[in-house]
């Protein structure tokens, strides 16, 4: 068991599904108490909070649009009514609209970046004044292997995780005096419905790409973000942790 996680209280956004669902199920297998945001999948946020109860762990799960302050305020309300006070951020929350460049029309941009990269800005500035109030707290950003190295066909996408991992270096100088840790993953091709989007071929090509040959499964990202949550990671900020088999060697 990790330390100073037990009895805490985490955000998650995007929480239902993929990574951030394994996040969720990773948090609460430590006793943390986690309120995870969901945008549409209502059925599998429900499932999940009742699989994480079945367990004795708390959890509660709030529909919630990032993009939104005024829905982000809304979420971060119900959290502290349910648990108090709120020691971890995990900005999860993403989506892909892929196309080249060319193709892209201006809707496919600003919705991209608005919820990875603007949802991550909402969550984080409606919370960073309590952390500092605090003098502790720790937030862990999802990037991707993406905002390390570009991907055809994804330069929203790409984009949005490359400025995540600007915001995690930037905020991280200015809030690691105040005792606030601030760090990013970056998963690769990992195994969740993104993945499985991307056609058997394409994907078998992908796989060769990567000095593992192996796509990453949900659960090994976000052990990587428990890490950086909990005291065994107390001397890292301004980190961006692959966690992608090589990928981004």
């Amino acid at each position: 068991m990790m330390s100073n996680l037990a009895e805490k209280t985490a955000i998650v956004t995007g929480g239902a599904r993929g990574i951030g669902r394994a996040i969720v199920l990773e948090l609460a297998k430590h006793k943390v108490n986690v309120a995870f945001s969901f945008h549409s999948s209502e059925s599998k946020a429900n499932e999940l909070v009742k699989e994480i109860e079945q367990s004795n762990g708390k959890a509660i799960a709030v529909r919630a649009d990032v993009r939104d302050q005024k829905s982000s305020k809304l979420f971060l309300e119900e959290t502290k009514k349910a648990f108090g006070k709120v020691h971890f951020l995990v900005n999860n929350a993403g989506i892909l609209k892929d196309k080249t460049l060319m193709m892209m029309s201006e809707e496919d941009w600003k919705d991209v970046i608005d919820t990875n990269l603007g949802g991550t800005f909402n969550l984080t500035r409606l919370l960073i004044t309590h952390f500092l109030k605090e003098k502790s707290g720790v937030i862990v950003n999802i990037s991707s292997t993406a905002g390390l190295m570009g991907s055809a066909g994804q330069t929203n996408y790409s984009a949005s995780k490359a400025g995540i991992i600007g915001f995690t270096k930037a905020l991280a100088r200015e809030v690691s005096p105040y005792g606030i840790r601030v760090n990013a993953v970056a998963p690769g091709f990992i195994d969740t419905d993104m993945v499985k989007t991307i056609p058997p071929d394409k994907l078998k090509e992908a796989q060769n790409w990567i000095p593992m040959r192996r796509i990453g499964l949900p659960e090994e990202a976000a052990k990587a973000v428990v890490f950086l949550l909990s005291d065994e990671a107390s001397y890292i900020t301004g980190h961006v942790l692959p966690v992608d088999g090589g990928l981004a060697i």
